[in-house]
């Protein structure tokens, strides 16, 4: 399984802004207590690529990934760190070629029909919705998805426990993701706990929507 589809099972992903590195194993750890072994390390600090590759020293089952990646020399420092996969706010061609040429799971950032179609025509059909709450939310999914015939979608943005389940109820939406999960002032504070607990909440949605199909 690759890591795209791997996140699809999980089904949430967690977006980190982290701004010590060193609190990178502590993270995974408390996510994965959660039952979550997966996160996006944005690339809003400098910490994120160290951050990376301690994360995936500590904890080498963890499917980490950078996120916020916006030039080539930010995907090629990631990856050198140990990211699994990359994830871009916006669709930059530089970025998702490079991507392509070494096999390097991406999922660009899109707000338009135009972006999805340029994505589609580079084989990719796992797209990331950002802003999503902004763009409209489910209500917009709904409408693109219904002429972008076997796109899915990984909305960003806005996404909260409260309604997560909305989307995940979406057959188009392949995962949601989200910062609420583990905020850097969470994590410079420690409070690893509170990372553990929001993230069985999560999971735990995700479990009963797919398992029911409706609201938990």
């Amino acid at each position: 399984m690759n890591s795209i589809d791997r996140l699809g099972e999980l089904g949430v992903v967690p977006v980190v802004k982290i701004d010590r590195a060193s609190d990178g194993p502590d993270l995974a750890r408390a996510l994965m207590e959660g039952g979550l072994p997966c996160a996006e390390i944005t690339f809003r600090t400098n910490a994120a690529e160290e951050a990376i590759r301690l994360i995936h020293a500590a904890q080498p089952e963890m499917l980490v990934g950078a996120g916020t990646v916006l030039t080539v020399p930010q995907a090629e420092q990631a990856v050198a760190a140990g990211a699994r996969f990359i994830v871009s706010p916006g669709f930059d061609p530089k970025v998702v070629d490079w991507c392509l040429a070494r096999n390097m799971p991406i999922i660009p950032g899109i707000a338009t029909s135009t972006e999805a179609l340029m994505a589609m025509d580079r084989g990719l059909n796992v797209l990331k919705f950002f802003p999503s709450e902004i763009l409209g939310g489910t209500a917009m999914l709904e409408a693109i998805s219904a002429a972008l015939v076997g796109i899915k979608f990984l909305p960003t943005g806005g996404i909260s426990l409260a309604n997560m389940a909305a989307y995940l109820q979406l057959r188009f939406v392949h995962a949601v993701a989200g910062s609420w999960l583990a905020t850097s002032k969470m994590i410079t504070a420690g409070a690893f706990a509170d990372i553990t607990r929001l993230t069985r909440e999560a999971v735990a949605v995700v479990g009963r929507v797919r398992s029911y199909g409706g609201e938990p």
